[in-house]
């Protein structure tokens, strides 16, 4: 049974709090409200993807990816920025299925794949990620300059 479907504007409140789950997971600090708003402006602006998992009408995980453009490819990728599942819901298949929706829509799109990034120290994550299909891509150096 399909348990992930497109996140609606109606989700906002139990997706705010998944996502302020999943910022506090990363050492940010809680701010529902700021996570209400963040999530409702990508919604309205149609500038991410938003997919939920859903359990018994509770929302228990979301996946969030961002369009990204390859000029060599002259295609559309996408940015799987964010997966998260709720701690009580792990281990039950949400995370491949959210995964799933996420390349469904590269599919649908016709893009040219999903890119990700994860911690070296991301044990899960980097066991997941290869289970569903993901190459570790080493052939360039990652670099990040931070606005201050």
């Amino acid at each position: 049974m399909k348990n992930t479907r497109k996140a609606a504007i109606q989700d906002l409140p139990q997706l705010a709090e998944l996502f302020d789950q999943y910022r506090v997971f990363y050492h940010k600090e809680s701010d529902i409200p700021a996570a209400e708003s963040f999530l409702k402006e990508r919604i309205e602006k149609a500038d991410s993807e938003i997919f939920v998992a859903e359990n018994e009408g509770s929302l228990n995980g979301f996946v969030q990816l961002y369009p990204l453009f390859s000029s060599t490819r002259m295609k559309r990728y996408w940015l799987l920025n964010d997966l998260f599942v709720n701690e009580n819901y792990r281990g039950r298949g949400f995370s491949k299925e959210l995964i799933e929706e996420a390349k469904e829509l590269a599919k649908s799109t016709d893009a040219a794949g999903i890119l990700l990034e994860t911690g070296k120290s991301n044990d899960v994550g980097n066991k997941l990620y290869p289970s569903c299909g993901f190459e570790l891509y080493d052939e360039v150096n990652f670099y990040e300059w931070t606005n201050r």
